[in-house]
């Protein structure tokens, strides 16, 4: 039996789905979630600088570093579980602790990360949160806990996984300086379960402010584009105007389309960027499988009424764009048009007056044609008759005879030389 060629990517093919493996939890237990951004610059690539950063890491805990090429590492620091993971735009350190601290969402927890760690790190910080782990009390012990912890207005709390898990967060930043996630899980839940609802409640969060860089993108764009529309408005009132400055007017067009072309290139990333980080936010979401904890609103309630009006006003942005860019351009295509009607028309009025002047012409040649043909005739009868003087004293004839019989003749060959050579030129 003959080897079968193996594609080069097989396995890579086949290993990507089983990618970013859930943690395993068992409550109780606590972590905390730290996503930096990625300079734009350096946006899909591998730096070294953040290898470095997290080796540095692992260096002080003497852990392993990861396979080169890896976009995920998960290691044990002493009695600590790391997770890391290197995204398009960012990159995610999680610390699983075991049991839960005293205080809830105690600031002491982040000191499990070094604090002159966290200084060099080569980004920004767009998100972090403190998740808190704990086996399911009685229904008022879970709502006087959530209304301890989180803001009564603004508190998103619901069953998940068939009632398996209660989550609860109120989606601020608290005075801790990171968002609070409580999950209170069920004593038959298996710890694959409860990891994956830590896992989904961190994406929750990362992509929901990671799209809402977009909605803050539109904003500062706002006026600008706003500008755009209105100058292309103020042209576009011009096709139906009979000014004589079209050329003027055309010009000003393929500039207002190369400024809203340069505008979409600048946030044709971000808008697609946008777009994926919010549907992902809302299928992690919809597998959560919410169900409503005592009245109180869902992960998708908040989000329909926080964060999706947000998420629309980016796709509206980005519609006026597009469709601005295709006014403009169907409007530089019509002003291009007027103008090369308005050079037809002038080009057939220039052949007219082109073939006024070429009749004019024609007739002033024929004019001159005929003084040619009088002025040639004129020295052929002088010649002509000194030609003939000789003959005339003999034959009893007068000079002004002589003259009289040659002219018409003279004439006649004459005029007959120049229509034989007009005809040949032609």
């Amino acid at each position: 039996m003959s080897a079968i060629q193996d594609h080069p990517l097989r396995y890579k093919l086949a290993n990507e789905l089983h990618a970013r493996p859930f943690p395993t939890l068992n409550a109780p237990c606590r972590a905390v979630y730290i996503a930096w951004r990625i300079p734009q610059d350096q946006v899909g690539v591998d730096t070294a600088a953040e290898l470095e950063h997290l080796y540095d890491l692992l260096d002080r805990f003497g852990a392993p570093h990861p396979q080169p090429g890896a976009t995920h590492f998960t290691c044990q620091i002493g009695r600590d579980t790391l997770k890391w993971e290197q995204h398009a735009e960012f990159v995610t350190y999680t610390m699983f602790l075991p049991q839960v601290s005293t205080r809830a969402f105690d600031p002491a927890d982040l000191d499990v990360f070094p604090e002159d760690w966290l200084e060099a790190a080569p980004g920004q910080r767009v998100t972090s949160a403190m998740i808190r782990v704990e086996n399911m009390p009685s229904d008022e012990q879970m709502i006087s806990q959530i209304y301890e912890w989180f803001l009564p207005e603004t508190v998103a709390a619901n069953y998940v996984l068939d009632r398996t898990c209660v989550v609860a967060t109120d989606f601020r930043i608290a005075a801790n300086g990171h968002q609070n996630m409580a999950v209170f899980v069920a004593p038959e839940t298996g710890a694959r379960r409860v990891g994956r609802v830590v896992q989904r409640l961190c994406e929750i969060e990362t992509y929901k402010c990671m799209s809402m860089l977009g909605y803050f993108r539109v904003k500062a764009i706002s006026r600008e584009l706003g500008a755009l529309e209105t100058d292309a408005g103020r042209l576009m009132g011009h096709l139906r105007s009979d000014r004589d400055d079209a050329a003027e007017t055309l010009q000003a067009l393929l500039e207002l389309s190369g400024d809203v072309e340069r505008l979409i290139a600048d946030t044709s990333f971000r808008f697609g960027a946008t777009s994926a980080y919010e549907s992902i936010v809302q299928q992690r979401i919809k597998i959560l499988r919410e169900e409503r904890f005592h009245g109180r609103q869902t992960f998708s309630e908040f989000m329909t009424r926080r964060y999706d009006p947000a998420m629309r006003t980016v796709n509206h942005s980005e519609s006026r764009l597009q469709s601005l860019a295709e006014r403009v351009g169907r409007a530089a295509q019509l002003l291009r048009t007027k103008v090369e009607v308005a050079r037809s028309a002038q080009n057939q009025a220039l052949l007219e007056s082109m073939d006024r002047r070429a009749d004019l012409a024609l007739r002033l040649q024929e004019t001159v044609e005929g003084l040619s043909v009088v002025a040639i005739s004129y020295y052929a009868v002088s010649l002509a008759g000194y030609l003939v003087y000789p003959l005339a004293t003999p034959l009893g004839v007068s000079k002004g005879v002589v003259l009289a019989v040659l002219t018409p003749v003279v004439v006649l060959g004459v005029w007959a030389m120049v229509r034989r050579i007009k005809a040949k030129m032609h």
